[in-house]
């Protein structure tokens, strides 16, 4: 998590932009609201065009433009941090599809989950617990689908809701052998001689 996203993320300043604007709209003013509004339109599209033109520079490092694969160091980096990629999301400037940005917010989590599906028409997104955290457990699985969802929020915030497929496990076989001759066991042992 980028050092920067405890004081500040996209979620929070979108909140507290929407209120500033609610708060001037119920006063009353339509010509301060409409101003403040306006304000609001000039910066986003001021800095969202720098943020374009960052992209643009990093992706295309010396004026080359890149032939696919993997984005320049640089940019993997800026893809990477919680503020700038929810930024980058927030003015459709990610490179990144909506399935990449989920796996990267997944990676991000601490609990091993992986992508079951995801419905771009509802903004669900199906997960399930692999590895060692797959134990079932209700509270686990709370924990888990929540780390997602916060993680989500800033590298895919196209994912509106994140459901948990049940934890199947197979039932652990139990192995009966024969005992080996001469009794292997305490019980088949004759008693020691007291001395």
């Amino acid at each position: 998590m980028s050092p920067h996203t405890g004081t500040v993320s996209a979620e929070r300043a979108g909140r507290r932009v929407e209120e500033i604007l609610d708060r001037l709209a119920a006063g009353g003013d339509e010509r301060a609201c409409a101003a403040a509004e306006e304000l609001v339109r000039v910066l986003m599209d001021f800095y969202g065009a720098a943020l374009a033109r960052t992209v643009e520079l990093l992706g295309s490092p010396g004026g080359d433009t890149p032939g696919g694969g993997h984005p320049p160091a640089p940019l993997t980096g800026l893809l990477g941090d919680e503020l700038v990629s929810s930024l980058l999301v927030l003015h459709d400037l990610h490179p990144e599809d909506v399935p990449t940005r989920i796996a990267r917010a997944l990676r991000g989590v601490r609990h091993s989950l992986e992508s079951a599906g995801f419905d771009e028409t509802t903004g669900v997104l199906r997960l399930r617990l692999t590895g060692s955290t797959g134990c079932g457990c209700p509270s686990t699985q709370e924990v888990a689908r929540q780390a997602a969802v916060e993680a989500l929020a800033c590298f895919a915030p196209e994912v509106t809701a994140v459901e948990l497929e049940p934890v199947t496990r197979e039932p652990a076989l139990l192995q009966i052998a024969a005992r080996p001759p001469g009794g292997g066991s305490a019980a088949g042992r004759a008693p020691a001689s007291a001395r």
